[in-house]
């Protein structure tokens, strides 16, 4: 979707913040290309849904056989224009994950709102695999053809670390999230400060093209082959 600059302050929920900074591919003004993007979007998700469907299978059996719980986390986070949305991914951890998430707090690598840690140890034996090759993160497509997220765009923040952004790391809302992104293929697992991630996701809105998409895509496909994921 196209960003609304009408005015100075984008409406986040009940909160706003100051986008008077962000600077925007001239890109997104194309209804063009964004339709592309949208078509990529759909087509790309079901293609990618139908061709991997056996291993859906395997991988809900993985969990289900691994550790007792759900198969499936529900995953609440923050999407376009602040818009809450419920997505999902296959569960990587134990049952109680969440209720311990504050006896690890003190491990936390990352500085800023947002949590992680190398080693968790919430994290299962199938959830370490899936992981290493972002397995776990498939059943977002479903989100993808639904509309709330974009195969590439800004990595969509949980509602709980949302409460706790700044104004200038709410900007990164500004278009849709997306499965993969910047963030993703440019050192993920080494950059610790959340700025940084912010960083990038402002970079791309102001470089986005449907040939930058592409790219990303293909460093994606590299990054899943080589198991680059914790």
């Amino acid at each position: 979707m196209q960003p609304n600059r009408e005015a100075d302050v984008a409406s986040f929920g009940n909160e706003t913040f100051d986008d008077g900074n962000i600077v925007f591919s001239p890109y997104w003004k194309s209804e063009l290309r964004q339709s592309v993007k949208r078509a990529i979007d759909i087509f790309g998700a079901a293609f990618l849904v139908t061709v991997l469907s056996p291993l859906f299978l395997v991988l809900a059996m993985a969990v289900k056989l691994d550790s007792p719980g759900e198969i499936f986390y529900r995953w609440r986070v923050m999407g376009h224009g602040g818009r809450p949305f419920l997505s999902f991914k296959f569960r990587s951890m134990i049952r109680n994950a969440d209720d311990l998430k504050d006896k690890l707090e003190a491990r936390n690598e990352m500085t800023g709102p947002v949590f992680k840690i190398t080693g968790d140890p919430r994290v299962t034996a199938t959830g370490k695999w899936m992981r290493r090759y972002s397995l776990d993160e498939l059943p977002q497509l479903y989100s993808v053809l639904k509309g709330d997220m974009s195969l590439v765009g800004p990595r969509p923040p949980l509602v709980t670390e949302y409460e706790r952004f700044t104004g200038y790391q709410k900007q990164k809302l500004s278009v849709k999230p997306g499965i993969t992104g910047l963030w993703q293929v440019n050192g993920r697992n080494q950059i610790h400060d959340f700025d940084e991630w912010v960083r990038l996701d402002l970079d791309y809105i102001r470089r986005w093209s449907l040939w930058l998409d592409t790219k990303i895509l293909f460093r994606t496909v590299t990054a899943v082959v080589t198991g680059c994921g914790k």
